[in-house]
Parts: C-alpha cells; structure tokens; sequence
C-alpha cells in the first residue's frame, strides 16, 4: 500500500499558519508528500524544505489572485498539488496548513486505508473534526462549525477539489467513503489577535471583491475573539507536533462563559444534537456507504 501526502502553502510565517506541524502530523502514514508552494512574501518555501528533504517535494506554483470568488483559488492550489501525486499511490491524504492529526489516531487510520485498500467502491475516508477558537484550550461547538469531511482520497481521474477545498467530488458528485474513527484537529482560529486580523483580511480577498471587503471586514489592528458562544473547554490533549507551539502560545483568551448569541430555534437544535447526536439540516459534502 503506498501513500501521498498533499496540501498548499502560502505565507505560512506571515499568517502564523502550523503547516509544519499539519505536514509533520501524517508524515509518518506517508512514503512522500507534495507541497504546492505558492509565491509567497516570506520565507515560507524555505520552512517547507527543512522539514524532511528525503520524503517532501516541492511543487512551485503561483496563485491566480483574479480567482475571487468563492475562495476558487484555494482548490486550484489544492488540484495543483493533487495533481503531482504519483498514479501508482493507493491513497492520497489530504491535510490543510491548518489542520493537525493526532498521533493517537494514526493506528485507527492506518488501519482503514489497509482495510478498505481493495474496495475500489470506497473513493475516500471521513474524519471528525474538532475546531480550536481563541486558544488551545476551547473548541467551538455550535452548529455554524462542519463536524466531518474527507481528507484521504483515491488517487483516480475524475477526482477534483471542490469549491474552497474544503472536500473532494468525483466528476461533480460526493464522493463515496467510510468513516474513520480518527479525527482532525484545526487550529485556523488560533492566533495572536494580530496575526489573526491580517489572516482574515488576507483570506476574505479569495472570496470576495473590494466593495464587499470594504463593507464587512472592518480595519482593525486585531481581531475581537469575544463575539461567539457556544465554546466549550478542551479536556483531551494537543498532538505531541504541536507541544512547542502551545508552549509558546504569548496571548490571553477568556470567554464569558455566560453568553449565547443563540436564538431560540438554534437553541433546540443544539439541545437534539446533544441529546441524540443528530445534526439536523447538516450539510454532507460526501455520502457514507
């Protein structure tokens, strides 16, 4: 069974992005790893060729800037590298610069692409997500966050990222998978408040156009995580790639552990999926077979 890595990387240092950490994470399910470098304004492809030499290759590309709309230019960084996988490699995983696997799952993971490695009706593998806000020590919890998506895929035409590479379809349709008992760990929304400021401003131009920016991204020198509910304190513990990082972690977040922003509907909801673990109305970017 032989597996590739993949992800894309753009200004890792300027925007605080832990892509050697996401990189670092799956290197050991991994025979080799693509990284679709973007043109970058620090030294970003310089940290992705100190990692591990031997087993990662570099994939130069420049970013089209033009593609605004609906983060497009994500995916077709996301394809670039997907594109670079061998076509001889069983699976390709997929992680973002953001998103950190655990070590304790690699032996659930590992396990499944051999499980289901002759299944040709299995294109892709599901996780669960977990989604740090603030800090290292709440995840969020409400409605508004995806609680699964696919990041291990075939390696077979056809297969292509979809809308912001958030997941994957198959010549337009979800993609068939299994779910892993494994889950992923994103940190996007865990920053210094400066660094996440300049993120947001950054990321919103590979959405929309200036006018939009101008009247939904207000100027600020930081961003004000204080405007959520529903966090809920992290009991587990932080994959050991990321032990470094959280020591040098060098602000404070508080949440009132008070406030609900939720309206009476998003209330119940919550309460059912709670209670019996249904997600009602959630959105599939996959179908579970």
């Amino acid at each position: 069974m032989k597996v590739c890595g993949f992800t894309f990387v753009r200004n890792a240092i300027k925007f605080d992005y832990p892509v050697v950490e996401a990189i670092r994470s799956v290197l050991p399910l991994c025979d080799e790893f693509v990284v679709a470098a973007g043109n970058s304004d620090d030294n970003t492809r310089d940290l992705i060729a100190s990692i591990d030499p031997a087993r990662i290759r570099i994939l130069d590309t420049v970013w089209d800037d033009d593609l605004r709309e609906g983060g497009k230019v994500l995916a077709d960084e996301t394809d670039k590298a997907l594109d670079a996988v061998p076509d001889d490699c069983d699976w390709a995983f997929y992680i973002q610069a953001d998103e950190v696997v655990p070590e304790a799952c690699h032996s659930a993971i590992k396990a499944g692409m051999k499980d289901f490695n002759d299944d040709h009706e299995v294109e892709g593998l599901l996780f669960n997500y977990l989604h740090f806000f603030g800090s290292y020590d709440y995840v969020a919890s409400s409605r508004d966050w995806y609680r699964r998506e696919v990041r291990i895929i075939r390696k077979q035409a056809g297969i292509r990222s979809y809308r912001d590479a958030q997941g994957f379809r198959k010549n337009g349709r979800k993609l068939h998978v299994k779910q892993l008992d494994a889950s992923i760990f994103h940190y996007g929304w865990v920053k210094s408040p400066g660094s996440q400021q300049a993120r947001l401003e950054s990321f919103h131009k590979h959405w929309h156009d200036d006018n939009w920016l101008k009247d939904h991204v207000p100027l600020a020198i930081e961003f004000d995580y204080s405007n959520i509910s529903g966090l809920k304190p992290f009991k587990g513990t932080h994959p050991a790639v990321m032990k470094e990082r959280i020591y040098m972690k060098n602000w404070d977040f508080h949440p009132d552990p008070g406030k609900n922003t939720l309206n009476l509907t998003e209330k119940a909801l919550m309460g059912i999926e709670d209670l019996v673990g249904w997600r009602i109305g959630e959105y599939k970017n996959y179908t579970l077979i």
